[in-house]
């Protein structure tokens, strides 16, 4: 028998999420609300699992690995958010161009300047 304790699945009180909304709300007003409810207000928020920095990590790689630059953007900046350094960004990308492909890699690296132009 384990000895670990279940997860809990409860988020922390913090404040809600409207990204889907303000993105796509007037296009898929449902698929908005759970993308704020649920993605962002309670799968984000576990962070007894996993912290903000190690999510956003782990979406970028994603996001990368399915050749995803859309929402990349998106990701790169809660990860700067989230205390990813730009440096740190740049190591993934480079990282995963090996297991994700080049042009995965170089689609990202596009995306990541847009990041540091806007932050400068």
């Amino acid at each position: 028998m384990s000895s670990q304790t279940p997860f809990n699945h409860e988020p922390e009180a913090q404040e809600t999420s409207n990204q889907g909304m303000l993105h796509f709300g007037h296009i898929a007003p449902e698929f908005a609300k759970l993308t704020d409810q649920v993605l962002f207000d309670q799968v984000w928020q576990r962070t007894k699992q996993l912290s903000a920095r190690e999510r956003s990590l782990i979406t970028i790689a994603s996001l990368i690995t399915q050749a995803r630059p859309e929402p990349l953007l998106f990701h790169l900046k809660k990860a700067n958010d989230n205390k990813v350094s730009h440096e740190e960004l740049a190591e993934v990308i480079t990282h995963l161009a090996f297991y994700a492909g080049w042009p995965s890699a170089a689609a990202a690296s596009t995306q990541l300047q847009t990041l540091i132009t806007e932050d400068n």
